[in-house]
C-alpha cells in the first residue's frame, strides 16, 4: 500500500503595497472563516493592489493533519476550503500556516501545495496583504506575537529568541504503521535530512542583511534548545525517555517545544520532518515531500530488513547540517558515506540512488530526478532571491519574485 503523506507550509505575510512584513495572521484567518465578498474572492481588497510586475504562474500547496501543539498553536478550521486544507495561527502575526490533507502521489501533493497557497494568499489578499513562500524576512524590524497565552509563555521563557523568531518552515508528515515504526524511520533518516535541507535553502536574507547562509532560518531555529539533529533512539521506550527527560528539566514548557529536525506526531499516526525551508517554487516543494515520504518508505524497508541506523552522533549530524545551511547545493556538502566534504551534486545522487527503488514503484522517479537536476543546476529558493536583490540592490525585488514565482493566482484570473 502506498504511504501517504502531507504538509504544512508556514509562509510570510506582507503589505501588498510596501512589501514590509505585515502583522496581520488573527484577522487574515478569521475573514478566511466566513464567506468573501466578491472582491475579496477575487484577491483583490480595497486598498491593496496587485504587486508591480505580477505575472505570475499558478501554482497550489499540500499537506497532511500535523500536530497544532508547538511554536503555533492556534487554529481555525475552514470546513468548506477546497481539499480539506486549513489555515492556522503561528508564533508571529507576520506569518500563516496551511495544513494540507495527506495524498498518495506527488502530482496531487504539488496540486495541494498550490491549493493551500492560494488559499493562504486570499485571506492575506482580504487584509490588504500577500502570503509569500520565503523562510525569513527581508526586511528589518521585528515582528509582532500572536497574543495567545501559550505564546506568551513561550515568550516570557525564551527572551529574545522569540522576539526575534519570524520564520517559515516546511514540515512534511509521513504514515506510519505505529510508533515503533515510526522511531525506526526516525533512527535511520537522520544522516540524509542535512541534504533536503540544502535541497530546500531558502532565506539567505535576516532581516535586511545578507546572511551568507543559504538556510539562515535554520540557523535561526537551531538557537532554540530542543531544534536540531537527535541521536539513534533504538526503541519506542528510548524515545520516550528522551523526550521525558527534556520536558522534566522545563527547558521545554511542552510537547509542541519538542523541535527537533524530526520527530514523532503527538496526535496523527506520522513521523514529522520538519528540517527544511518552505520552498519558494510549488513543484520543488512537492518534490522535497515526496523525496522525504520515499526516504521513510526506505527507513523502514531498511528496520525490516535488519539494516541498522547509521552510527552519527548528534555533534557530527549538527556540523553536517551547518554545511548544508550554510552553502546549500552551491558547495561541498558531507557525504554520509565518508564524514567528509563532498560535492553537493554527488551527495544528492547519493540520496536518490537509495530513494530510487520507492521511486520507481511510486512512479515517481523521472519526475523527481528531472526537478532535482534544475535545483543542483539553477540553485534553489536562496538563489532566486539573491538574484533578485543584485538586479537593483532593492530587496522589495526579492519579495515580488517570491509572488510571482511561488503564489498561484486566484483560480479564474486565466493565468496558466
Amino acid at each position: 500500500m502506498v504511504r501517504t503523506f502531507g504538509v504544512e507550509e508556514e509562509l510570510l505575510l506582507v503589505d501588498a503595497r510596501s512589501r514590509q512584513p505585515l502583522a496581520a495572521s488573527e484577522d487574515a484567518v478569521q475573514r478566511a472563516t466566513r464567506p468573501l465578498d466578491d472582491a475579496e474572492a477575487a484577491g483583490v481588497p480595497a486598498g491593496a493592489p496587485a504587486l508591480a510586475g505580477e505575472d505570475r504562474v499558478g501554482a497550489e500547496p499540500a499537506g497532511e493533519p500535523a500536530a497544532r501543539a508547538e511554536v503555533g498553536a492556534v487554529s481555525s478550521d475552514l470546513a468548506d476550503a477546497p481539499g480539506g486544507h486549513r489555515l492556522t495561527l503561528e508564533l508571529q502575526q507576520e506569518q500563516i500556516e496551511v495544513v494540507g490533507p495527506p495524498q498518495t502521489s506527488l502530482t496531487d501533493q504539488i496540486a495541494s501545495i498550490r491549493t493551500g497557497r492560494r488559499l493562504a494568499d486570499g485571506a492575506a489578499r482580504a487584509v490588504g496583504g500577500r502570503a509569500v513562500a520565503i523562510a525569513t524576512s527581508v526586511s528589518a524590524g521585528l515582528p509582532h506575537l500572536v497574543p495567545e497565552s501559550r505564546y506568551r509563555r513561550i515568550q516570557r521563557h525564551v527572551g529574545i529568541l522569540a522576539a526575534e523568531q519570524l520564520t517559515c518552515g516546511f514540515h512534511v508528515h509521513v504514515a506510519v504503521d505505529d510508533r515503533e515504526q515510526g522511531v525506526a524511520a526516525l533512527d535511520r533518516i537522520r544522516v540524509w535530512l542535512p541534504v533536503l535541507l540544502a535541497l530546500s535553502a531558502n532565506s539567505p536574507f535576516w532581516y535586511g542583511v545578507e546572511s551568507g547562509f543559504a538556510s539562515y532560518r535554520y540557523q535561526a531555529w537551531t538557537r532554540w534548545p530542543t531544534a536540531g539533529a537527535y541521536e539513534v533512539f533504538g526503541s519506542v521506550e528510548a524515545y520516550d525517555r528522551c523526550m521525558e527527560a527534556v520536558l522534566r528539566s522545563g527547558v521545554a514548557l511542552d510537547d509542541g517545544m519538542l523541535y527537533y529536525d524530526a520527530r514523532l506526531s503527538v496526535p496523527w499516526p506520522t513521523i514529522e520532518v520538519r528540517v527544511a525551508d518552505v520552498c519558494l517554487d510549488p513543484v520543488q516543494a512537492g518534490v522535497v515531500a515526496t523525496m522525504i515520504r520515499a526516504l521513510v518508505e526506505t527507513a523502514c524497508r531498511q528496520h525490516r530488513e535488519g539494516v541498522p541506523p547509521h552510527p552519527a552522533g548528534v555533534t557530527e549530524l549538527r556540523a553536517w547540517s551547518w554545511r548544508a545551511s550554510r552553502f546549500g547545493v552551491e558547495g561541498d556538502l558531507v557525504s554520509p558515506a565518508t564524514g567528509r566534504p563532498t560535492p553537493a551534486g554527488h551527495v544528492v545522487a547519493d540520496l536518490l540512488d537509495l530513494l530510487r527503488p520507492v521511486l520507481d514503484e511510486y512512479g515517481e522517479d523521472e519526475q523527481v530526478q528531472a526537478v532535482v537536476a534544475q535545483i543542483l543546476q539553477d540553485g534553489p529558493g536562496a538563489q532566486r532571491q539573491r538574484e533578485a536583490f543584485a538586479r537593483r540592490h532593492d530587496l522589495t525585488d526579492v519579495i515580488d519574485t517570491a509572488v510571482r514565482l511561488g503564489t498561484p493566482e486566484p483560480e479564474g484570473d486565466g493565468v496558466p
